[in-house]
């Protein structure tokens, strides 16, 4: 029976071999039903969220692979990073993000705290083009993202959700 620092790491290696096969369900299986989530375009998802924003983005990737060069885990925590490539929807431009992920979890093995870093500039200009590299170093335009980021997700969760009565 593998220990919890083993099933730690394999729910990190769960979550990107569901990202990579575009298996937003999987990922979000991976998350404690009152986890939390941030990053430099989602900085404040709790419960759900982090899984519906896994659905909603693995539900548009057309061309998305993913590597994960490390992935390491204890008994409470995990680290890992992961390289995505994919085309930027908005933009149609090629992006590669190379992400830090770090993780805190419940006795169980499911994931209670996520923070992701990456550069928001590299990443700017890439998926945005001249407007990312002029801009993306500004608190304006990484508000902005981060308004549409938003706006997506809730549009998502709202298209999401059974019609009523139809349960």
């Amino acid at each position: 029976m593998p220990d919890q620092a083993e099933r730690n790491e394999a729910t990190i290696r769960k979550l990107y071999a569901g990202l990579d096969g575009h298996d937003g369900e999987a990922m979000a299986s991976c998350y404690a039903p009152d986890a939390t989530f941030s990053d430099p375009v989602f900085p404040d998802l709790t419960g759900a969220q982090a899984g519906d924003m896994w659905r909603m983005l693995t539900s548009r990737a057309t061309d998305l692979s993913v590597e994960l060069p490390e992935a390491k885990a204890d008994a409470e925590a995990g680290a890992a990073r992961w390289i995505a490539t994919y085309t930027f929807g908005a933009t149609g431009r090629h992006v590669t993000n190379r992400v830090r992920s770090d993780f805190r979890f419940d006795g169980s093995g499911l994931i209670s705290e996520q923070r992701d870093d990456f550069p928001f500039w590299t990443w700017s200009r890439q998926a945005l083009g001249p407007a990312g590299l002029a801009l993306g170093w500004t608190p304006l335009l990484r508000s902005k993202v981060r308004a549409n980021a938003a706006t997506e997700l809730a549009r998502f969760r709202a298209d999401s959700q059974p019609e009523p009565g139809s349960g």
